[in-house]
């Protein structure tokens, strides 16, 4: 049975029919409610070699809101344009915008992803191998920043669960590791000087998280490749947490038994800790959580309650059943 999903307001989110209306998103059947989601099963049409790009067969659905609409929600994204052109992305500058400008350095192609540590099945994969195996979604997730902005964005990838199951993970795994592309030539943000974090980024997740359904690994959004301001070719997305566990183009995964080390974390451990969690109740030191702003709402800064797990409770609270959630932020 499809989790249940919390509703937003109409009045909070942007009709579909001012962002897109051609042909853009992958073949598919019946949408199913994942999640505070559309979870679309659908063919990964992948190309034969390596280096080639990946390749959406077109849904002939004209917008997105038949899909919404098929799947009995109400919730709509944001316009493909607000969320390829406001962005968190260090490595390639600290404004929103700087991504969108610098981004088209990186070159994410041939791209390989390395699987290693705690697992039966290791070795270090073309992406095009790494992907095949697997049928594409589409799901519609809140995305919240930790900055106290959030997003509405139909993101098409992978279950994590499903890819990882691949790797046979052995009991020793406890956590799983994720590493960004080191590249300061192509990735401006990484060659300044100070750093502006320990490069190269890394996150992590406990072996349940990543196993929760929820959880999703990212090559597209509305139907298109992956923007490389989006985090292309390979990116983490974990619904319930701020969006700095979401990282970017991956190219190391690591099954460990000891809690692997996070970017924002060794940076400023008072700030930002391992779980990220969305509590309204645990402020930030800096600002506070309890509300947001939704990007391209009509009033600039008009601001919303923040909902304990993003809206994802029923889905991830027994994760943490018993954990107190202000220490453990």
């Amino acid at each position: 049975m499809a989790p249940r999903i919390p509703r937003i307001p109409p009045s909070q989110i942007t009709p579909p029919e001012v962002y897109f209306n051609r042909r853009s998103f992958l073949a598919g059947a019946m949408a199913a409610g994942v999640g505070m989601s559309i979870g679309v099963a659908r063919a990964a049409v992948l190309p034969g070699q390596a280096g080639a790009p990946l390749a959406f067969t077109p849904n002939p659905r004209e917008s997105v809101a038949a899909l919404v609409h098929a799947s009995g929600q109400d919730e709509k994204p944001n316009t493909y344009e607000e969320i390829i052109n406001y962005n968190n992305y260090y490595e390639f500058g600290v404004d929103k915008t700087d991504p969108a400008v610098n981004a088209h350095q990186l070159q994410t192609r041939p791209w390989s992803i390395a699987v290693a540590g705690e697992a039966e099945v290791t070795g270090t994969f073309h992406l095009e191998d790494f992907l095949k195996p697997y049928a594409l979604e589409e799901r519609i997730y809140r995305f919240r920043c930790v900055e106290a902005w959030s997003m509405v964005i139909p993101w098409v990838g992978i279950p994590l669960a499903s890819m990882l199951q691949r790797f046979k993970p052995t009991s020793k795994a406890k956590y799983v590791a994720f590493e960004t592309v080191y590249r300061p030539a192509q990735m401006p943000g990484q060659a300044s000087w100070p750093p502006i974090l320990p490069w190269p980024y890394r996150e992590g997740l406990r072996i349940d998280e990543a196993m929760n359904p929820l959880t999703l690994m990212v090559v597209g959004l509305y139907g298109r490749q992956l923007p490389n301001q989006n985090g292309a070719p390979l990116r983490l997305i974990v619904p319930w947490k701020y969006g700095f566990k979401g990282i970017k183009s991956i190219v190391k995964i690591r099954f460990t038994e000891i809690q692997p080390v996070n970017t924002w974390n060794q940076a400023t451990p008072s700030e930002y800790g391992f779980y990220a969690n969305v509590n309204p109740e645990v402020p930030h030191p800096r600002w506070s959580q309890a509300t947001e702003r939704r990007i391209g709402a009509p009033l600039f800064h008009e601001r919303q309650a923040t909902l304990m797990f993003n809206g994802y409770a029923d889905q991830v609270a027994d994760l943490y059943r018993g954990m107190d959630l202000h220490r453990y932020y």
